[in-house]
């Protein structure tokens, strides 16, 4: 499995009804400044992982995301593969998504 989502293949996935968990994973800073967020998405303060990456479902595929899918996004997926869990994250960030049209709540 990849390491990334293009945001026009997790919104096909998110249409065929086979929904990941969504986690919005962007440093506070940048939520405070925009707190939009993708559908159905739970936010996850990255600076916290180590709590709540325990408490995350092994049997579902999970996609984070950051602001701009790079330092923030590497870092928590590398954390969530070293728990065994099936995890991906969004090309790009919450940006990309945005400019590709995706919806946000």
């Amino acid at each position: 499995m990849s390491r990334t989502i293009r945001p026009q293949e997790l919104k096909q996935l998110l249409e065929s009804g086979d929904k990941p968990l969504i986690l919005d994973v962007r440093r506070r800073d940048d939520f405070e400044s925009d707190r939009s967020m993708l559908p159905d998405a739970q936010r996850r303060d990255p600076e916290e992982v180590a709590t709540w990456a325990p408490d995350l479902p092994h049997d579902r595929e999970i996609v984070i995301y950051c602001a701009h899918g790079r330092s923030v996004s590497n870092s928590i997926l590398d954390h969530l593969l070293g728990q065994g869990l099936s995890a991906r994250f969004v090309e790009g960030g919450l940006d990309a998504w945005k400019s590709s049209g995706g919806e946000t709540s």
